[in-house]
């Protein structure tokens, strides 16, 4: 599995200071683990995470590679805020089969599982992690969410990564624009694939370029698509894919 990263804020306005900024709202973390991303002020990805009530703390479990920059982000937002953010010595454990004590399901779909956070070493049960993102389009931190991703085009409405009733947070403005004024002409979706390309290769429709092919799995793939061009046999590399019907 990917390599994580915990991190822990503290602090009275934690849950104040973060409902400011992500993208969901943090009153859902009573119910369990929440999914959000940061946005730039033009609404486009920088990071996306898992939040979990720990006591009076939050757990924010990110890409080890994301961490660094994320809580620098976080540093920068913070202000006079009374917030501290601090790295732990914890790791995640997530599987399909029997949960473990304390595990908590994987909120952007139930084949994802659970996540444990523990000072075990970090691992998983062995699960085809990248057949069940597939079937689900489920993107993935560092593949098909990128520096360039929109949120709505990733399909984080459908993962329960957004909420559009909690009010104000950076980027929000831009992420509403795109789900109440506009129809999405492009996005990420599962397409049939003859053969295989590697991940970012361009699909071509009656040569022109028509979006980017990312994670495959048994004959499908999640590639990011221009709609109004995607129609069908596509190419990618020495590939064939096709929208599904």
């Amino acid at each position: 599995m990917p390599t994580r990263r915990i991190l822990r804020l503290t602090g009275k306005d934690v849950d104040s200071f973060l409902q400011g900024l992500v993208t969901n709202n943090i009153d859902q973390l009573q119910n369990g683990l929440v999914y959000a991303a940061i946005l730039t002020p033009q609404g486009k990805y920088l990071a996306d995470f898992f939040l979990k009530r720990d006591g009076s703390s939050v757990l924010l479990d990110v890409a080890d590679d994301l961490a660094d920059g994320l809580a620098k982000r976080l540093t920068m937002y913070k202000l006079r805020a009374d917030v501290a953010i601090e790295n732990t010595d914890l790791h995640v454990q997530r599987g399909t089969g029997s949960a473990p004590d304390g595990a908590l399901p994987d909120p952007r779909h139930p084949d994802l599982g659970w996540r444990n956070y523990t000072t075990q070493t970090e691992g998983d049960d062995g699960t085809d992690w990248n057949s069940i993102r597939v079937a689900h389009c489920i993107p993935e931190t560092g593949v098909e969410l990128t520096p360039d991703t929109y949120i709505l085009e990733a399909g984080f409405e459908a993962l329960n990564g957004v909420d559009f009733k909690k009010g104000c947070y950076v980027g929000q403005e831009v992420t509403a624009r795109m789900k109440h004024k506009t129809e999405l002409r492009k996005g990420l979706c599962v397409v049939s694939i003859e053969g295989s390309a590697p991940v970012g290769t361009e699909i071509l429709s009656d040569g022109k370029a028509a979006g980017v092919l990312y994670t495959q799995s048994a004959g499908k793939a999640i590639a990011y698509l221009r709609f109004g061009r995607a129609s069908g046999d596509m190419r990618a590399g020495d590939a064939v894919v096709r929208l599904n019907d």
